[in-house]
């Protein structure tokens, strides 16, 4: 890699603060977890004092906020070009920059340092299971990686997994913190037949990682003893949706006709369920922050989850934590999370001091920092 000095009286020209160009791309569209993480970040950097924020988006889609730049080069475009090589630069559209951060997976390729986001490796480590504009983010990242850019992990997790599939050194681990609602909670039940029915809750797309049909079998183990009880399952359609039909198919009847399939939910909806709901289960393959166990702790809502991925991280002694795919030890976790009132007083305790743990905050002064001090360091 070549080294491009710093110019003089680059130190002098910080002291106003560094200037980020920052990916706001997630925020176009339907909002996900990564975008809902870019709000926090950009809406927390903008108040900083060190910070200045220049937005941009590769993206054509949707209507961006004043003072966005519209990078000139379609995404789909640009990951095709970059997975391979460091044209198209666009620089003279992102300067002046003294850093830019790519918010997900991606960050262009530029003669300024670069910061890039990587939330979970579960692509990296199951290709096959991802689509091929996936794979080609995932060349675009590796490229960039091997050119010098910093990878920001959130999690001690996702951050050795990155050292191990992309073989760097050069990872900052940034937590993030727990998602505030953007909607007031709505005053009666999204689901008419949820209005004071105890359920257990699950929050995420129907995606092989989540782990759901393993959750549908735990429950018709938990079902035969309590008759009242439901499962949710709350979020869009995703590549797991006909095993955890199938799945559902495999309960008894009285068990099946008790699980919900809500499809796509908005803020205020998911409110209402995290504020009603008598469990959260997370019982995912890999995450690389998970958000819902934080959401599920502000809401005073006992945790179920696996001990995968940063689970047991951001979780820590706030959750009832099970091999991913012991069904059985799945289903004990539920069945005492549901009935035992001293172990949920326990982990409402526990969720309590895990929510004030972390911070937005605190999270882009962390940013701050680096950004400060990868500009400093000039690029590599």
């Amino acid at each position: 890699m070549t080294s491009h000095a710093r110019q003089p009286g680059h130190e002098a020209s910080l002291e106003s603060g560094v200037t980020v160009a920052i990916d706001v791309g997630p925020l176009l569209g339907p909002r996900t977890g990564v975008g809902e993480a870019v709000n926090q970040i950009v809406s927390h950097l903008g108040a900083h004092p060190a910070v200045i924020v220049k937005p941009y988006a590769c993206s054509f889609r949707g209507s961006l906020r004043p003072g966005t730049t519209r990078l000139a080069l379609p995404a789909a475009a640009a990951y095709r070009l970059w997975a391979h090589s460091s044209i198209p630069r666009l620089d003279r559209f992102l300067r002046p920059a003294d850093v830019v951060h790519g918010t997900n997976y991606t960050v262009p390729p530029s003669r300024l340092p670069r910061v890039v986001t990587v939330y979970d490796c579960w692509f990296l480590r199951h290709p096959d299971q991802a689509s091929a504009h996936v794979i080609r983010a995932g060349k675009v990242l590796r490229r960039a990686v091997n050119t010098g850019a910093v990878v920001h992990a959130c999690s001690v997790a996702t951050a050795d997994a990155v050292r191990e599939l992309l073989r760097t050194t050069r990872v900052e681990v940034i937590p993030f913190a727990a998602l505030t609602p953007s909607a007031e909670q709505p005053s009666a039940s999204p689901v008419a037949e949820l209005h004071g029915v105890p359920y257990v809750l699950a929050l995420g797309t129907l995606e092989r990682r989540k782990n759901l049909s393993s959750l549908v079998a735990a429950f018709g183990h938990v079902a035969a003893h309590q008759p009242d009880l439901r499962l949710v399952l709350a979020g869009s359609d995703g590549d797991d949706r006909a095993a955890v039909n199938a799945a559902i198919d495999t309960l008894q009847p009285s068990a099946r006709k008790r699980v919900l399939l809500t499809g796509r939910i908005d803020d205020a909806a998911k409110e209402w369920l995290l504020h009603h709901a008598l469990v959260l289960a997370y019982p995912s393959l890999d995450e690389g922050f998970g958000f819902p166990l934080l959401e599920a702790m502000r809401h005073d809502v006992p945790v179920v989850a696996s001990d995968a991925g940063s689970i047991p991280e951001v979780a820590a002694d706030a959750a009832l934590l099970v091999p991913a795919l012991d069904v059985h030890a799945l289903a004990d976790a539920l069945s005492t999370a549901t009935t035992d009132s001293s172990v949920r007083d326990a982990l409402v305790g526990a969720g309590r001091r895990r929510v004030d743990h972390y911070s937005w905050q605190r999270s882009a002064s962390q940013l701050a920092a680096l950004y400060q001090r990868i500009a400093l360091e000039g690029v590599e």
